[in-house]
């Protein structure tokens, strides 16, 4: 039996999809990792580049 892991509900071990919510069940959702893997580096990309524009645009204090 797969369970769930959103409605926690048992499910036959060769179904896709949960019978009682409809989500895609995690034995069928092979790439799931690697989409994660792959947001994660466009997230710290993001980060990064922010940080640059941020460290150029924002003024500097003169001492």
């Amino acid at each position: 039996m797969t369970n769930c892991l959103y409605c926690q509900c048992d499910n036959p071990d060769n179904a896709a999809d949960c019978h009682n919510c409809g989500m895609l069940l995690p034995s069928r959702s092979q790439f799931a990792a690697e989409r994660r893997e792959r947001r994660f580096i466009w997230f710290c990309a993001a980060l990064t580049v922010f940080c640059l524009v941020m460290s150029i645009w924002l003024p500097r204090a003169l001492s």
